[in-house]
């Protein structure tokens, strides 16, 4: 799945006010969940690291996904929101949104944040290193879950300029 249609879900998503929204295509899945009045969304990417089997015995579990899929395809023909600035990792490693277990999270959804903030740490061969915001803004979505492997180049962000 790409950010474009990562982003087409956050949109249809928003559009639409609906409260829920799961997208799985092969061994990728994504749920964007909104909570309650506001307008933030969580978005979950779940990837395996192992490839799906490809006997013809698993084709009619996966059968059920294409339907949602050609709504988003048709959907992702629009042009995507300027102001949405992604962060991306410039490294391979493990995300991590806070300094410590249990610690509260560097940033949350919803919060303005400006170049320099720390936005979350990524573990790579044991080094901590800290992401910081690159622009003023606000953060409109995590896109990945605590604890996860992300790669290079990898949107961990979504933050709308202001």
């Amino acid at each position: 799945m790409t950010v474009d249609e990562i982003r087409e879900l956050i949109k249809l998503a928003t559009d639409t006010g609906i409260a829920e929204l799961e997208v799985q295509r092969g061994d990728n899945r994504v749920r964007i969940r909104r909570a309650g009045f506001a307008s933030a969304q969580e978005i979950v990417l779940a990837q395996q690291s192992y490839p799906a089997p490809v006997p013809a015995a698993p084709a009619p579990q996966t059968a059920p996904a294409p339907a949602p899929i050609p709504a988003v395809e048709a959907k992702s023909e629009k042009p995507a929101d300027p102001t949405l600035i992604l962060v991306k990792s410039p490294i391979v490693g493990t995300f991590y949104e806070g300094p410590s277990p249990g610690a509260a999270p560097f940033v949350r959804v919803g919060e303005r944040v400006q170049p320099g903030k720390v936005l979350c740490i990524i573990e790579s061969m044991k080094l901590m290193n800290e992401i910081e915001a690159e622009t003023s803004g606000i953060v409109e979505s995590k896109l990945v879950m605590n604890g996860q492997p992300v790669e290079y180049g990898e949107a961990l962000f979504a933050v709308r300029a202001v």
